[in-house]
């Protein structure tokens, strides 16, 4: 009997092992497109779109104005819907990833209050939503401590630096405790040393909190210093050209922007850059 039963242990085949929601991508694009109505006819924004996220995944988004890197980033934050294909975030639609509150968003300027203190312009979203005091207040404080501004929370935007209200704006996105962090060109209007500060900053917050990061950038050494991929794309009709795998270590400094290996990710992004230009 019990070499019948162990017979049977043996050929019972093994159970299905269901995906965990590691398993899937963070962001999946098939054939996303996007057609804007205007007066001279559609525009199109967006063309035959295909793209996995994964966890973790560290992704700029470059290409030149108007090619649609922020349009794409709108789509996956739900704030404009794709006229074709398909497009899950977190494994759901992006409409149920932006009521789930399952990503934060930091936009091209900071977008502060100036009558509010740092710390209740944090607390902001929270407070419109409802969120008890001291939990609102307790996750602002945590969300300043992450981005070194714990030390500034009863201060006013306009005492800031330019630098400083950008990181209050990421502390407000990262309030939510998201996996998922869209960032629209943050540090494009701030100046070389302040943005080189911020770049090293975001990275050790990748490295350390494992968030998974899509990034809208003009510049090729901001790609090429910060992502583990690039996605280069094209002059409208926006489409990807070439999606570049970065084999840099994750904990980055800004020598390694003078070493051979980075060189040639930037070289390889202008290259793509280049051929980019040839679908106009």
């Amino acid at each position: 009997m019990a070499g019948h039963a162990a017979q049977l242990q043996e050929t019972r085949p093994d159970p299905p092992v269901d995906p965990t929601p590691a398993d899937h991508p963070v962001v999946d694009a098939n054939g996303l497109s996007l057609v804007f109505p205007s007066p001279d006819g559609p525009v199109t924004a967006l063309h035959d779109i295909n793209l996995a996220i994964g966890r973790g995944d560290f992704v700029s988004l470059i290409g030149p104005s108007g090619c649609g890197k922020t349009t794409l980033l709108r789509v996956i934050a739900d704030l404009v819907r794709p006229t074709g294909g398909a497009i899950t975030v977190n494994g759901g639609t992006p409409e149920q990833a932006r009521l789930d509150r399952s990503y934060g968003y930091v936009f091209q300027a900071p977008a502060l209050y100036p009558w509010r203190t740092v710390i209740r312009n944090v607390e902001l979203p929270h407070e419109i939503m409802g969120t008890a005091r001291s939990d609102r207040r307790a996750k602002a404080e945590a969300a300043l401590g992450v981005v070194g501004l714990e030390g500034f929370a009863r201060k006013f935007p306009w005492q800031l630096s330019g630098g400083m209200q950008q990181r209050v704006s990421i502390a407000r996105a990262l309030s939510f405790d998201p996996e998922l962090l869209l960032m629209d060109e943050p540090f494009g209007a701030l100046d070389e040393i302040t943005r080189d500060t911020l770049n090293l900053h975001l990275n050790r917050l990748w490295a350390e909190k494992h968030l998974t990061v899509i990034f809208v950038t003009h510049s090729i050494p901001e790609a090429a210093f910060l992502s583990s991929k690039i996605v280069v794309m094209s002059p409208r009709p926006g489409r990807i050209v070439e999606i570049i795998d970065n084999p840099l270590p994750p904990v980055r400094e800004l020598d390694l922007r003078e070493t051979p290996a980075f060189l040639e990710i930037a070289h390889r992004v202008r290259v793509a850059l280049r051929h980019g230009q040839s679908y106009e």
